[in-house]
């Protein structure tokens, strides 16, 4: 008998290919973070307002820490290096102009003592001028608040900003200064602290609180400043005068009368 071999085929396999999941295109942040770490950009930034800070020459160091702790409650600054004191301050519109700003806070300082404050709105003004009295950066003061850095703030006014004329025009100013823009890229996507304005003695007073709770527990920050207004001009650091204060003394006179006070003690006794 003859064996026929037959020829025993392979199992044919079927190859299945495993297509890979698509990556999310939405941006989901991890629960617990660095504050210094990039926020994502974003793409719905509608409202693009851009803050100088920056000084002139003749400030002390208490000034320019001051000036640093405003820089960090604004992550929508930008900054510049010390202006000439000769130069005219229609030149601000110009740097302001170059570094892409629409708004611009400019310090000057007086005698290496007093501290003036440049608020402008670039280039059709109005600007305000203020002097900047009780200062207290946030080194000094070692409060107990803390927020994330480049988060929005809630910004809180006193109801007389509602009342007069000049203060209307002061509110509408610092909204657009000190509010965060929505979605901005160097901005945190929501609130953990509070900017308040209060109106004491015809000055602002300006504190910033930390948000513990909904509650409205707050716990202080720092800096601490005052703001007396001196002058608003209807152009940007010139212009026709809109408003001046009446009852502003400078601190020049204040202590010569202060000075002069004190030498009539002994013609008194004479």
């Amino acid at each position: 008998m003859v064996k026929l071999k037959t020829k025993v085929g392979k199992k044919k396999v079927p190859v299945v290919l495993q297509s890979k999941k698509e990556e999310q295109n939405d941006v989901i942040l991890p629960p617990v973070r660095m504050s210094d770490d990039p926020a994502p950009k974003q793409v719905k930034w509608i409202n693009r307002q851009r803050v100088l800070v920056f000084a002139a020459r003749g400030i002390n160091h208490r000034h320019r820490h001051l000036m640093e702790d405003i820089k960090k409650l604004m992550p929508h600054h930008k900054t510049e290096s010390k202006m000439e004191r000769s130069k005219n301050l229609y030149v601000v519109n110009e740097i302001s102009e170059m570094k892409n700003c629409n708004k611009c806070i400019l310090f000057e300082g007086r005698k290496m003592r007093d501290l003036y404050m440049w608020m402008a709105n670039i280039p059709n003004g109005p600007s305000v001028k203020f002097l900047v009295e009780n200062i207290y950066t946030m080194g000094e003061l070692k409060m107990t608040g803390n927020c994330l850095r480049g988060s929005r703030p809630l910004l809180s006014f006193d109801p007389q900003f509602t009342k007069d004329p000049h203060y209307c025009l002061l509110k509408e100013l610092l909204t657009q200064t000190f509010g965060v823009p929505n979605y901005h890229p160097k901005s945190q996507p929501f609130f953990d602290h509070v900017y308040t304005f209060m109106i004491l003695d015809n000055r602002i007073w300006f504190r910033n609180y930390q948000i513990l709770s909904e509650d409205g527990a707050l716990a202080e920050i720092g800096p601490r400043f005052v703001l007396n207004p001196v002058k608003i001009f209807s152009g940007s650091f010139g212009g026709a005068t809109l408003w001046e204060n009446a009852k502003y003394i400078s601190p020049a006179k204040l202590r010569q009368a202060v000075s002069k006070k004190a030498g009539s003690k002994y013609e008194r006794r004479i």
